[in-house]
C-alpha cells in the first residue's frame, strides 16, 4: 500500500483551525478554489470525509478531529524547528546515561552550571535501575557505579564510593545499636558498602538492633529522603549528599570510609563524538583523584566543617 500524499497538511490545518475556507484561503495567500481542492485532496488520500460543510463555515468531522490533533502539533514543531535552524539556534542534542541516584541527586542540582556554561547544548538525562551499557551508542556518555573490573580499563573513575553515616540535625542519635539504620537493597553480598559492611570495616563493634525498626528501599534517593524526615540513619554517599550536607538537611555522626577502585566510572560511546567533548569536560571537572584537593573534595571539605551530631 502507498504512502499518503502530506502535501495537503497546512492547508487543513488552518482551515480546521479558523472554520472557514476563506479566511484559511486568505492566511495562507491561497485562492478559495485552491484550498476547496487541497480539502478533496486530503478526504480522497484517507477515503472519509474530514470536514461538515454548514451554512457559515466548516466544522472538522470526526476522523477530521482525530486528525487535526496530530497534524496541528506537528506543524508548530516544524515551524518551530525551521525558525530556530534558520537563526542558527538549533541546539545540540546531548545524552548521559545513568541511574536513579546519580540523576537525582547528583545531577539535577547542578543543571544550572551546565546550562551557564553551555547554553546552545540541549542535555537529556536518560535514568534507569541500572543503566544500558551494553548499548551505549556513538556519541552517548554514561556515569555509572561499579568497580574498575566491571567497568574496564577505558572507563574513567570520577568519584570513588566514599561513605559517612548521616542523618536529620533533629535525629535523637544514641549509637548504631539504637539507631534506625536505613538500607539500601541489593543482593547479597552487596557490591557497595551496606550497613554491615561499613560497621564492620569501621571497626565498631555496635550492630543494628534486631527489633524490626530498621527501614529498607529499593532505591538510593528515597534512602536519603527517609534520612532527612528524621527516620533514621543512612549511608551518605560523597557527591549524592552534599546538598543535603550544605543545605543542613543532614549532619555526619561516624568516620568516612572509601572504596577507592569502586564508585561512579564515565564511559563512552564506541567511537569518540567530539560534539559530546563538553559534556565529557564539564563531568572531569568534578573528578576525584586520590590524594589530590579538587574542586569536589574541596567543596565537601568546606561543607564537613563544623558539622556533628
Amino acid at each position: 500500500m502507498r504512502n499518503v500524499d502530506l502535501g495537503w497538511i497546512r492547508v487543513f490545518v488552518e482551515v480546521a483551525r479558523v472554520g472557514t475556507l476563506s479566511e484559511a484561503a486568505r492566511n495562507l495567500n491561497l485562492t478559495q478554489p485552491a484550498v476547496s481542492y487541497q480539502i478533496r485532496r486530503a478526504e480522497t488520500e484517507l477515503g472519509v470525509a474530514l470536514l461538515h460543510r454548514l451554512h457559515r463555515g466548516v466544522q472538522p468531522t470526526e476522523a477530521g478531529a482525530r486528525l487535526y490533533d496530530i497534524l496541528s502539533r506537528t506543524v508548530v514543531q516544524v515551524d518551530d524547528l525551521a525558525l530556530r535552524i534558520r537563526r542558527g539556534t538549533e541546539k545540540t542534542g546531548l545524552r548521559v546515561l545513568t541511574d536513579y541516584a546519580f540523576s537525582a541527586l547528583w545531577m539535577i542540582p547542578r543543571m544550572h552550571e551546565f546550562r551557564e556554561t553551555y547554553p546552545d547544548l540541549d542535555l537529556q538525562i536518560v535514568a534507569a535501575q541500572r543503566p544500558a551499557l551494553a548499548h551505549l551508542e556513538e556519541g552517548d556518555i554514561a556515569v555509572a557505579f561499579g568497580s574498575r573490573e566491571d567497568m574496564g580499563a577505558e572507563a574513567i573513575l570520577l568519584m570513588p564510593e566514599t561513605v559517612v553515616p548521616v542523618c536529620a540535625p533533629d535525629y535523637e542519635f544514641r549509637g548504631f545499636a539504637h539507631a534506625n539504620l536505613i538500607h539500601l537493597d541489593s543482593a547479597s553480598p552487596a557490591p557497595w558498602f551496606d550497613w554491615a559492611g561499613y560497621l564492620d570495616r569501621a571497626g565498631l563493634e555496635a550492630r543494628p538492633a534486631a527489633d524490626g525498626t530498621s527501614m529498607r528501599f529499593n532505591t538510593y534517593s528515597l534512602v536519603i529522603e527517609a534520612a532527612s524526615a528524621g527516620q533514621g540513619v543512612a549511608l551518605g554517599w560523597r557527591g549524592l549528599v552534599d546538598f543535603h550536607l550544605k543545605r543542613g538537611t543532614l549532619i555526619e555522626i561516624g568516620p568516612e570510609l572509601t572504596a577507592q577502585n569502586r564508585g561512579y566510572f564515565l564511559l563512552e560511546g564506541k567511537s569518540e563524538n567530539a560534539v559530546t567533548s563538553p559534556l565529557r569536560d564539564w563531568l572531569l571537572s568534578y573528578r576525584v583523584d586520590r590524594g589530590v584537593a579538587d574542586q569536589w573534595s574541596t567543596t565537601n571539605s568546606a561543607l564537613r566543617s563544623g558539622q556533628s551530631c
